[in-house]
């Protein structure tokens, strides 16, 4: 657990510059699209964080349940919001366009294994 919440608590780190990187250096250089979809993967890397917080502290989850969708949603970030991040900076999207929605499987895949989890500890 407590990997998972040093991994997190970077990753937060991350989202808060690369937020400030977008408001401030992006906004002259992109247009208005691209800027709006920069904007989002820093958004759902940000609610991602939140609940990573949320599920390594919650005491009702074991260390297996934690760890794995920890790391869900530690792919799902990569994935989807790297991607964008990526197609930001100059990667060519028809190169990686399979990427994005891989990120985003993975954050369900994730909320899935949330759901499953408090669903089993009501039984």
């Amino acid at each position: 657990m407590k990997k998972n919440l040093v991994i997190t608590s970077l990753i937060g780190a991350l989202t808060i510059i690369l937020g400030a990187f977008g408001a401030h250096s992006l906004k002259e250089i992109l247009s208005v699209t691209e800027l709006k979809s920069f904007e989002t993967a820093v958004r759902y890397q940000m609610y991602h964080v939140i609940v990573l917080l949320f599920v390594n502290t919650y005491s009702k989850f074991n260390e297996k349940t934690k760890n794995t969708i920890s790391y869900l949603f530690f792919i799902g970030i990569l994935f989807f919001s790297g991607s964008i991040y990526a197609i930001t900076f100059g990667v060519n999207a028809k190169s990686i366009w399979f990427v994005t929605p891989l990120g985003g499987i993975f954050f369900i895949i994730g909320w899935l294994k949330i759901t499953l989890s408090f669903w089993r500890k009501d039984k």
